[in-house]
């Protein structure tokens, strides 16, 4: 009997880890975070989004309000097309800037929303039209770069 209770509790054991695995992997592939209330899309063009992926948080005043739901490429202007499933709770205006933020230094990329003084609010299949693409650190560090190097070729003159 003594056999059987301890084979019990080491199943119990073995199956509380993989469950704490199963979490993890969930939160580490941000798909932990299902909401089922309803929806609307908009679009959003952007020049650049860095490493911003489907089901990346979508933010307001640090508050998430949706998520990512789909980016794409415009092979007509170049640009890439993301497409935010925001909350139907959350109504924004029609003038309303979206960004591409990083949480911390090089932590993970989201979608920054700050709500305009319209009016009008966005509705499905919505486009916003004030968007700021994202900061690449590459990008920065080379320019950084480049103008220390211009800096000291004008002192040698």
């Amino acid at each position: 009997m003594n056999r059987k209770l301890t084979d019990l509790w080491v199943g119990l054991f073995v199956l509380a880890g993989f469950a704490a695995i199963l979490v993890l992997a969930l939160k580490a592939g941000n798909l932990a975070a299902f909401s089922f209330s309803e929806t609307y899309q908009v679009l959003a063009k952007f020049d650049n989004i860095g490493g911003l992926k489907a089901r990346a948080p979508v933010k307001s005043a640090g508050v998430v309000v949706g998520r990512v739901a789909r980016i794409a490429f415009d092979d007509q202007t170049y640009e890439a097309v993301v497409t935010l499933a925001l909350e139907k709770r959350f109504a924004f205006p029609q003038d309303t800037s979206a960004k591409i933020l990083t949480a911390g230094l090089l932590g993970e990329q989201y979608v920054g929303l700050e709500a305009g003084g319209d009016s009008k609010k966005l509705a499905d299949g919505g486009r916003i039209k004030s968007t700021q693409s994202a900061m690449v650190l590459e990008n920065l560090i080379g320019q950084l770069v480049f103008n220390k190097a211009a800096e000291g070729k004008s002192d040698n003159k």
